[in-house]
């Protein structure tokens, strides 16, 4: 009698199971039907998106304390968060030429080293107790210190950067420890072919004299003591040069308070106006080479100096990147794909905000293809100089920038960082809206019109690093009468050790 029950109960399950599952399932499915039918796979082309949504900046607050120190405020009450930034006015291309690395080296110790009433291990403890964190440096522009808190812990936590920023101590063994560490960098500074090429792409751009492509050496380095940090610090570190911006989880009347209670008393000193180091390209032309007979493959660059990114022509040189890059630009579609010259291929219009930048090509391919590489590179320049682009070329390469630009502003944090970055280099606070309108009305008559004003033939200078036996056909068969360069980038060593040498001798 057990077995019928059991039948009977496989039974009723089976019902249940067709009843609530397999018939709902086949009336979802004829549902859906005709929206599958609808939306076959399209090209890419054929697609269509609505309209962006309209870029609004954050409210926030701008302030000045009396002792010449900027401030912006920015509620977000999302998270319990504060994050601050300030901007110092001051960077690595204002040190001295025979201390290079003494910014960098005091920006790091800033903060490795404590202030005058805590020592490093209480600094570090504190923040580790309280999840939060404070960072110092100097770039080759400006300097920076920033902090980031939970809001629960903002008061504390913004003494101590306040101390920081105010009260390093720069105690000898910090600095020491930082010369170290650069001494390291220097020793493993030819361990990357794109890094060596890049460095001395800068200097034959630059000069090698020049702030903007010098590197630190074991030499610069001993040439630095505690009262060179001390000093540079004094120079550069005052209310009148600094820009402090925070965002998050606060209350502005609170924290302007707060601000001013912390930074208010900071003696003004003398604001910073330091004339900027003059700007020539060192090398008109020429090919350069650098040998690295362990490689494989060889990595280039070639272009020369650019320009400013307030330039009214900047909209329209960054619709010109567009056509030449990414994966629906004419490098990519022509010299990697068509002709298989690259593992990667660019080329880029690079302006700088106080100082010319530079246009560069370049990339990396096995060595016995480079010389069709670079041809194929400078072909694709010149094309683009004399012959107009196409209307479709325009609207992607106009949408590709356009539909970017809301990326600038998905975090309240990046439209407050530009908002600082703008006011430190003295552009408009709009200076991202007009240029967006500029990138609307660029024409094709535009991009020709700057390719062939701001892209020039006759100054690009070509740098490899390779291996020259494999190179096949050589550098020199780039174009007749073609002398190569060799660039020699062994590190000179260390003072002690020559005298080392000279002692054993």
């Amino acid at each position: 009698m057990q077995e019928p029950r059991n039948q009977t109960q496989k039974a009723k399950i089976l019902v249940l199971v067709f009843c609530f599952i397999v018939i709902p399932l086949i009336l979802f499915f004829l549902a859906i039907r005709p929206a599958f039918a609808d939306n076959t796979p399209k090209h890419y082309t054929d697609l269509t998106f609505p309209p962006l949504p309209e870029v609004k900046v954050p409210e926030y607050t701008r302030f000045q304390l009396g002792n010449g120190m900027v401030v912006y405020l920015m509620e977000d009450h999302e998270l319990p968060l504060v994050g601050g930034t300030a901007l110092i006015r001051t960077g690595s291309r204002l040190e001295p030429a025979e201390k290079v690395g003494l910014a960098g080296i005091m920006g790091s110790v800033m903060r490795t080293g404590g202030t005058q009433s805590r020592s490093p291990d209480e600094v570090n403890e504190f923040l580790e107790q309280r999840a939060a964190s404070i960072e110092t440096g100097v770039g080759e522009v400006s300097g920076s210190a920033s902090f980031n808190t939970l809001s629960e812990n903002l008061e504390e936590v913004f003494d101590l950067f306040a101390e920081i920023l105010r009260q390093p101590a720069f105690p000898q063994d910090k600095i020491d420890l930082a010369k170290t560490q650069a001494r390291g960098g220097i020793a493993r500074r030819n361990d990357d072919p794109n890094g060596i090429a890049s460095r001395e792409f800068r200097k034959l751009i630059y000069g090698s004299d020049s702030p903007y492509a010098r590197t630190v050496e074991y030499a610069t380095l001993d040439n630095i003591s505690r009262d060179d940090i001390v000093g540079f610090y004094q120079q550069y570190y005052s209310p009148a040069n600094v820009l402090l911006g925070i965002i998050g989880d606060f209350n502005s009347k609170t924290m302007r308070k707060l601000i001013e209670e912390k930074f208010g008393d900071w003696k003004p000193g003398t604001k910073t106006n330091a004339s900027l180091p003059a700007v020539t390209q060192a090398k008109t032309g020429g090919i350069f080479f650098v040998s690295q007979p362990q490689l494989s493959q060889s990595s280039v660059l070639v272009g020369h100096l650019g320009g400013l990114v307030n330039s009214p022509d900047y909209p329209a040189l960054s619709v010109m990147n567009e056509v030449l890059n990414g994966f629906g630009g004419r490098l990519f579609n022509e010299v990697r794909s068509r002709q298989g010259l690259a593992y990667s291929v660019y080329g880029i219009w690079n302006p700088r905000y106080d100082y010319p930048g530079t246009f560069t090509a370049g990339g990396q391919t096995r060595s016995d293809a480079t010389v069709p590489f670079i041809k194929s590179i400078l072909a694709e320049i010149e094309r683009i100089r004399a012959n107009p682009i196409s209307e479709t070329e325009l609207s992607y390469a106009k949408d590709s920038v356009l539909n970017s630009f809301i990326f600038n502003f998905e975090d309240p944090s990046q439209t407050l960082s530009r908002l600082l970055r703008y006011e430190y280099f003295g552009y408009p606070s709009d200076f991202l809206f007009r240029y967006r309108r500029g990138v609307e009305a660029t024409t094709i008559a535009d991009v020709q019109r700057v390719a062939k004003n701001y892209l020039q033939p006759e100054k690009i200078v070509t740098l490899v690093v390779g291996n020259e036996r494999d190179i096949s056909p050589p550098l020199s068969t780039l174009s007749p009468n073609a002398e190569v360069t060799a660039i020699d980038v062994s590190i000179p060593p260390p003072r002690s050790s020559y005298y080392s040498c000279r002692q054993v001798a």
